[in-house]
């Protein structure tokens, strides 16, 4: 076995027990998860000086989350992101989505995933939360049953594998929702960081952040906007998605995915009532998101890659978080 799993308690929310995991590999670095959302809590790596420190945002206590409406650390769906005027036609049936984002469903609303409690059963090195959506929850078809499997590797890489079913024709996307920050020091942005993503285009979108269809070349004028970045690129067919690295820690973070899409969110809505794991509120820029998914409103468009899931079919799509140090 490669890693440690343990468990403690960690609250309880509507009557189901909330625990927090550890996954610890045989170096000490270890990451913490909770079937509240199947979130990622903390992935605590290395620096060059071989100092273990958190990077990413999250809370010490469940409260936090409870609390949180900027989904830190968590699993989102059934769909991820934005689906224009909440609504969808599927073989000729009209789809009513909850709107939460002027007009908009972004991330299922009040249905998504981030504030569910998911089932899970430990498998050797192997973290697998579990959750049922019913038919019509949130407006979208289909009993889909969700698995989420979680590993950390000796080599400090976080292996999250989605795997879906459904017993009805639906639409699926799922992501992750870490917003990172590899200095783990209190108080500092990631305004340092410098960020590679492997992208030759990225879709063009409204102020309302719904892709108006067209895919564009990607232009970095394009990306200095006041209010931030929440661009969704079109990746190369490439092994590294993306790579973000902090030249004072030295850390290193190279994303994996079998996704087509990823969006750079530069967390400018971000906020919190409660302290993060620093001991301090999060303000924007405070963490970036680095969303592997399929492209937003992908239902709208036939042009984009297919997000409809058949009964007779399995979703399964992966991202890694590979974590390494330069001096």
């Amino acid at each position: 076995m490669s890693s440690n799993i343990s468990r403690k308690p960690w609250g309880n929310y509507k009557n189901k027990d909330i625990y927090l995991f550890k996954i610890e590999n045989k170096t000490g670095a270890f990451v913490e998860l909770t079937n509240y959302g199947a979130t990622v809590v903390s992935i605590v790596v290395p620096d060059k000086n071989n100092t273990l420190g958190n990077v990413i945002l999250g809370f010490p206590e469940l409260q936090g989350y409870l609390d949180d409406d900027c989904y830190l650390g968590s699993t989102v769906g059934r769909f991820a992101n934005r689906i224009a005027g909440a609504a969808f036609n599927l073989d000729g049936i009209d789809y009513q989505l909850e709107a939460n984002d002027n007009g908009n469903s972004n991330h299922s609303a009040s249905a998504g995933f981030n504030n569910k409690v998911f089932d899970y059963i430990i498998d050797d090195d192997r973290l697998v939360f579990r959750i049922l959506s019913e038919d019509g929850e949130g407006g979208y078809p289909g009993n889909l049953t969700l698995e989420v499997c979680c590993q950390w590797t000796i080599d400090n890489a976080l292996l999250i594998t989605y795997t879906a079913v459904t017993d009805k024709k639906t639409v699926v996307n799922i992501t992750n929702h870490c917003y990172f920050n590899l200095s783990a020091v209190a108080g500092r942005n990631f305004l340092n960081h410098q960020l590679t993503i492997n992208a030759e285009s990225m879709l063009e979108a409204g102020a309302d952040y719904i892709p108006t269809g067209r895919i564009v070349k990607t232009d970095p004028t394009q990306l200095n906007d006041l209010k931030g970045i929440n661009t969704c690129f079109v990746l190369n067919q490439q092994d590294v998605a993306a790579t973000l690295k902090d030249p004072d820690s030295g850390r290193i973070l190279k994303i994996h995915t079998s996704y087509p899409g990823l969006m750079l969110y530069t967390g400018d809505y971000l906020k919190s009532q409660f302290y993060g794991h620093l001991g301090k509120t999060y303000k924007p820029l405070d963490g970036v998101c680095l969303e592997c998914q399929y492209y937003p409103d992908s239902p709208n468009h036939i042009n984009f890659p297919s997000t409809i899931l058949e009964p007779d079919h399995l979703y399964q799509e992966s991202i890694t978080y590979k974590f390494s140090t330069e001096t």
